[in-house]
């Protein structure tokens, strides 16, 4: 059986269908969660072939692929190693998110209702930017996360 949509979001069950549920998961990467053609492998070893249609956008952490009564396979995100950012101004963020900009750097943000707690920019864990933050003196903290969204590349030309 080859998983051609996502089938919903263990988040959207109830408690009491999540408890019942009997869960083999699928652990993806930032650039497997974006593929729309591949062979993804349970964590109990079972083979799942995934086609989506085209214009697919994303697997997301808690996806059910296949659901087969109480039994389903649900997509599970590995973490992300990144770069927390904290600006204290605004000023602050648009200097570094326009020098990181420049860079090509890819950055999500997120507000005080995330799971960071806090307005923040997040990027993958880069050393050249760490040393960036730290010579102007930015607030940031580097951590593992489940990202809501893969980092992907903006289409753009100069």
């Amino acid at each position: 059986m080859t998983v051609s949509e996502i089938l919903g979001n263990v988040a959207e069950l109830s408690a009491t269908e999540r408890e019942a549920l009997q869960i083999d998961y699928v652990v993806f990467d930032n650039e497997s969660r974006l593929k729309r053609v591949q062979r993804a492998r349970t964590e109990s070893g079972r083979e799942i072939p995934i086609k989506f249609k085209p214009g697919f956008r994303e697997i997301k952490d808690g996806d059910i692929l296949v659901r087969e009564g109480d039994a389903a396979v649900v997509a599970k995100m590995e973490t992300t190693d990144v770069l927390v950012i904290k600006p204290q101004s605004i000023r602050e963020m648009g200097v570094v998110a326009h020098t990181l900009g420049n860079r090509h750097v890819q950055a999500q943000f997120f507000d005080v209702d995330s799971q960071f707690g806090a307005p923040v920019m997040v990027v993958r864990y880069d050393h050249t930017v760490e040393d960036y933050l730290d010579h102007v003196k930015v607030n940031y903290e580097r951590g593992d996360y489940v990202m809501p969204e893969a980092f992907r590349h903006a289409e753009h030309t100069h």
